[in-house]
């Protein structure tokens, strides 16, 4: 049996052990990354696809008359014609849980620096700013003491109970978001939760852990970032399509949001014109979408698929 990696380079493999995975099949053939125009081509004949964000769609599942299994190499399926897949009896796997452990460190880290401010006090002391202070510190940037303060989480999935574990710990006060199907239904409730309406105004950082879907599509929108408590802070190490990026991009520069952290955007990697991108936009942290990268959580998401071809060849006798 053939199997085929499209894109290897998101997962940098050399830092991995791969023998599980090399082991799974007969013969692989690993791409570092593959176009839309590359795609039919490379998956022809294969038994086996190992996808990241390569899109694969009926036209390409159609073609690849050999193609049995698809492995998303993340948990993520969106990138993948599901509706095709089932009608041409072909199998997709994702892998759940890998960066329960990574996403939540990185999540903090983002609250963390939002509050504190490090990451301009850093600018300043390599601008030679502390040097030529009069006093001994610098208190350019006003830092906020979390403790007391007030934590929204908005998807209470594995990691958004992980980030409210980790909110505890510091002391902060907890609110879950209702079921997200309450941003349809206001009225909804959910036991030991808070109506979306109450997170915004009573938080002083609100976290997103939830999927994107069209429900949610775009949801922190002007609206609802004039909704939130003045000042508050907005963490995303979601997905990027959560969030209305201009109305973002407009809340930092008029005050009204005290600072964003996004790990994620709805375009990656994004035009050099993305509007978050621009320099005049203060207290502004963006991370290229690696709360998930470290190396353990890679090896289990390596592992995660290995698993995946060998329970698949398991079911199928192969």
């Amino acid at each position: 049996m053939r199997g085929v990696f499209l894109d290897a380079m998101t997962m940098k493999l050399g830092e991995l052990d791969t023998q599980a995975l090399i082991n799974s099949l007969d013969h692989w053939d690993f791409y570092e990354t593959t176009s839309a125009a590359q795609t039919a081509e490379r998956i022809a004949g294969a038994d086996v696809v190992i996808t990241n964000k390569v899109v694969l769609n009926r036209a390409h599942m159609e073609r690849a008359g050999s193609l049995k299994l698809i492995c998303v190499c993340a948990t993520g399926t969106n990138n993948i014609d599901l509706e095709a897949a089932r009608n041409l009896n072909i199998s997709v796997r994702n892998v759940q849980g890998y960066a329960g452990a990574s996403v939540p460190q990185h999540t903090l880290a983002l609250i963390l620096a939002l509050a504190s401010r490090w990451h301009q006090y850093h600018q300043d002391v390599m601008a030679g700013r502390w040097s030529q202070s009069e006093i001994f510190c610098l208190l350019d940037y006003p830092v906020v003491e979390l403790a007391g303060k007030t934590l929204g989480i908005i998807g209470y999935g594995a990691l958004g109970q992980r980030v409210a574990k980790l909110g505890e710990a510091l002391d902060m006060r907890v609110l879950v978001a209702e079921s997200l199907r309450g941003i349809k239904r206001e009225d909804r409730k959910c036991e030991g939760r808070v109506p979306l309406a109450q997170l915004k105004t009573e938080s002083d950082v609100i976290s997103l852990h939830c999927p994107l879907s069209p429900q949610t599509e775009k949801f922190i929108n002007r609206a609802f970032l004039d909704a939130m408590k003045p000042g508050a802070l907005l963490v995303n190490t979601a997905r990027g399509g959560l969030v209305d990026e201009e109305a973002v991009a407009d809340a930092l520069r008029n005050g009204k949001l005290g600072g964003a952290a996004l790990d994620v955007l709805s375009e990656e990697p994004p035009p050099a014109s993305h509007p978050l991108l621009s320099r005049d936009i203060p207290n502004l942290i963006i991370t290229p979408h690696n709360a998930w990268i470290s190396r353990e959580s890679r090896q289990r998401l390596l592992n995660g698929v290995a698993n995946n071809i060998k329970n698949w060849k398991r079911e199928l006798r192969v």
